[in-house]
């Protein structure tokens, strides 16, 4: 397998992964009750819309066709469900649920930037994608604490 086609394999699958917090992030956005919960959801949701549309870019760049759609991996549909249920129970349950998908989000691109293969360009991209999920991250965990500390 060439460095171009390993980076559009690895990059696909960081696309994926991206456009499911998106997808996680919007939906949160939707049902938060609090009014800058819904702004700081939707702001997350476009956040990872540009970082995945900076991935994309690079996939077009190597030659490849970009990831255009989310996982359909079980784990993932059961993030939603775990959401969906999340809603219903008030904004700490959400934020609980959104800490938990960052996590998920978080550990994938970790696991990638291990790749001894990624060429440097497309290292740089990750590693730059990874900075702002990392920021995503670390502010819905510390969200979470806070409201566990405020209930």
């Amino acid at each position: 397998m060439s460095n171009n086609e390993h980076d559009i394999r690895v990059l696909n699958h960081l696309i994926e992964v991206t456009i499911d917090s998106m997808l996680g992030y919007a939906e949160a956005a939707k049902e938060a009750q609090r009014p800058e919960l819904k702004d700081l959801f939707g702001r997350r949701a476009e956040e990872r819309q540009r970082i995945a549309a900076r991935m994309q870019e690079q996939v077009r760049l190597l030659g490849g066709t970009p990831s255009d759609e989310g996982t359909l991996a079980a784990t993932v549909h059961r993030v939603f469900v775990d959401l969906r249920a999340a809603l219903s129970k008030g904004d700490e349950a959400v934020v609980k649920e959104v800490e938990r998908g960052e996590d998920h989000i978080k550990s994938k691109y970790e696991t990638l930037l291990k790749d001894d293969d990624l060429t440097p360009a497309t290292r740089m991209v990750v590693q730059d994608a990874y900075q702002l999920v990392l920021q995503g991250h670390d502010q819905m965990r510390d969200l979470k604490h806070s409201m566990e500390r405020t209930s």
